[in-house]
């Protein structure tokens, strides 16, 4: 079992700002990361469009962004940091970001455990 305290960041974003989130992660030296593309809704709760006819129609399931990375204990907070700095816009809807202690991780290649198979 790992004796280091890890962290995986689950961050949440506007999919225009996933590059953005990355580069700086990276130029940070965090490089590894997953993404997936999901939809979801929260207190934004949608769009309202105009359709044929300016009839409104509602989108309340919008396109975002899953990015997620185990990091160190120490790094937790200065990772939180830059994904927060790189993906606000200011505006409803720029997403959440969750923190959840991870119990050990595997490289499965190799079989290390804990802080080096980060």
């Amino acid at each position: 079992m790992a004796t280091t305290e890890l962290y995986k960041i689950e961050a949440l974003i506007r999919p225009e700002k996933l590059d953005e989130v990355k580069d700086a992660l990276a130029q940070a030296g965090f490089v590894g990361l997953n993404v997936t593309h999901v939809t979801g809704r929260g207190v934004q709760k949608g769009v309202i469009h105009a359709g044929r006819g300016g009839e409104p129609y509602t989108i309340d399931m919008l396109p975002k962004v899953k990015l997620e990375t185990v990091v160190r204990g120490g790094d937790t907070e200065k990772v939180v940091q830059i994904i927060v700095g790189a993906a606000r816009t200011g505006n409803i809807g720029d997403g959440k970001i969750f923190v959840l202690p991870v119990a050990d991780a595997i490289r499965v290649r190799t079989g290390e455990r804990g802080e080096v198979a980060v």
